[in-house]
């Protein structure tokens, strides 16, 4: 299954708001910088839908807001 991500790197807070049943947007309180605010999106977005992190892997947009997460 693919999940698409909207990221807002740098913010206050984390948030996480679902837009559909594959879809999501979210603020990381990470900086865009070094892949961090990529691993805050994927603990994020593992913990909202109950999984390991370890089970979602980035296969699209790595340095783009646009991302494109598989679960495995």
């Amino acid at each position: 299954m693919y999940i698409k991500v909207k990221v807002h790197a740098g913010e206050k807070k984390n948030d996480l708001k679902q837009k559909s049943q594959d879809a999501f947007e979210i603020w990381v309180k990470a900086p865009a910088e070094r892949g961090l605010a990529n691993d805050a999106v994927r603990t994020v977005l593992a913990s909202h839908l109950g999984l390991e992190a370890k089970k979602l892997h980035l296969i699209k947009g790595a340095t783009s807001p646009a991302k494109i997460f598989e679960i495995k």
